[in-house]
């Protein structure tokens, strides 16, 4: 299956899933919007890495390395933020 596939199903999966709560009547927090938001980020990165026209592992290899990246930056930046 080709990555813009999966980013657009993922989209719709998570749209879907935040009908679904309401439907429901269950409360949607902001940390599950953020945490969905971040998710679907993740995907569209991962598929415009594949999408590129380079060698797959390099691909691989660069969207690993962003990703620990990405976990870093926000660890540190919540570990700066003082607690309540």
């Amino acid at each position: 299956m080709a990555p813009a596939p999966v980013a657009v199903l993922a989209i719709l999966g998570f749209i879907g899933w935040l009908v679904y709560r309401a439907v429901k009547g269950k409360r949607v927090k902001a940390h599950n919007i953020t945490y969905g938001i971040s998710v679907v980020t993740g995907i569209f990165t991962y598929a415009f890495f594949l999408s590129m026209d380079m060698p797959q592992l390099v691909k691989i290899v660069v969207s690993i390395l962003l990703g620990v990246a990405l976990i870093v930056l926000a660890a540190y930046l919540q570990r700066r933020q003082p607690a309540k």
